[in-house]
């Protein structure tokens, strides 16, 4: 039976060392789909997706990612390295009996998701990204470095960019954690906002990290305590986001930030020279102004390794799957059903006579 309610899961490591907390949704033999979500979120940032996906006929697993909600949390950075995330996905499969899935990652998710075609394709149906290309963030800070648009971040000013947040990170991770730990209602509320066009050709707010000394302006006050903005998240998801984070601090999401040599290191290890012969599909959010992707470099070395690419646009903001879930839930069916050509079986209709 086909259904897209959401149901609640742990998968528990032998060792008794924790596990991996994921929300399910759609019939346990359905065609296996794995969303994995960014920094800071939780598997709840994939609520509009699970459902569709799963009243379809697929099998939509969406884990917390390491440090994150009921996941295993680490007190080590490399424990958050990609090279650990693929690891910890594949035990995920592994423990859902599953060969192969299709993977769909965001922000932190993607790199995870891409280097699982990069690096294990025979664990790969096929693979999908929302905002974040192929060889960025998978090749470590090397990735992003000469990508910048510097018509609009010019080197005097912006040395790094839009990616200056990432510098400021390796320089003052203690800081960085403490300002978001202030008040994770506050930070939630300031970071999940929708896509405004107004911020087109302008500096996205992450290049002024370091020259504010912080995400937020002064480093000890913490985010400004600004309106939920509804059109991304409800009251309800904004408290299941914020008491995760609270309880869990932000050593592990900000530690993703910590391992851009290992992961460099890692992507030197990619199999079939680095390219992706798989379907893969790229979800381009227009007023994303941190993975900017219109004018920059940023997605041309993705559009020459992957060799099956599909590309969709939308007009959204970083947080597209939770901003504009309707068009992100088109593209993925409509790439699942045309390009990747993974579909549940139907079971053939009942025909009856037609009842007055």
């Amino acid at each position: 039976m086909k259904s897209g309610t959401i149901t609640e899961h742990y998968a528990k490591k032998s060792d008794g060392k924790g596990g991996i907390f994921y929300l399910a949704a759609g019939p346990e033999d359905g065609p296996l789909v794995i969303f994995l979500h960014g920094w800071p979120e939780l598997s709840v940032s994939w609520r509009h997706q699970l459902p569709v996906l799963g009243a379809l006929g697929f099998r939509a697993i969406a884990p917390d990612m390491p440090g994150y909600g009921r996941s295993n949390v680490y007190d080590t950075h490399e424990a958050y390295s990609i090279e650990n995330c693929v690891n910890e996905m594949l035990f995920l499969i592994d423990s859902l009996g599953a060969e192969k899935a299709v993977w769909v990652g965001h922000d932190w998710g993607s790199p995870t998701a891409w280097s699982m075609a990069s690096h294990h394709p025979e664990r790969c149906h096929a693979v999908a990204s929302l905002c974040v290309p192929f060889r960025t963030a998978d090749l470590g800070f090397g990735g992003f470095a000469d990508t910048v648009d510097r018509e609009v971040y010019p080197k005097d000013k912006f040395p790094a960019g839009q990616w200056e947040y990432q510098v400021y990170y390796e320089e003052s991770f203690a800081k960085a954690k403490a300002a978001f730990e202030v008040n994770t209602v506050n930070t939630i509320k300031a970071l999940f906002r929708r896509g405004d066009p107004n911020g087109v050709g302008q500096p996205a707010e992450t290049a002024f990290t370091r020259i504010n000394k912080g995400w937020f302006g002064d480093p000890d006050a913490g985010a400004p305590d600004l309106p939920l903005d509804e059109a991304v998240l409800s009251v309800e998801e904004l408290h299941q986001y914020a008491s995760a984070l609270h309880r869990n601090g932000f050593f592990g999401p900000d530690s993703y930030y910590m391992n851009h040599e290992r992961n460099a290191e890692y992507g030197t290890r990619m199999v079939n020279g680095g390219y992706i012969d798989m379907p893969s599909l790229f979800i381009l959010a227009d007023y994303d102004f941190y993975c900017e992707c219109n004018k920059s470099q940023l997605a041309d070395q993705m559009r020459k390794y992957c060799r099956n690419l599909t590309t969709v646009s939308v007009e959204s903001s970083h947080w597209a799957a939770q901003e504009k879930p309707v068009e992100i839930n088109a593209a993925l069916v409509h790439w699942l059903a045309t390009q990747a050509m993974i579909w549940p079986e139907m079971a053939p209709p009942k025909w009856g006579p037609i009842k007055s």
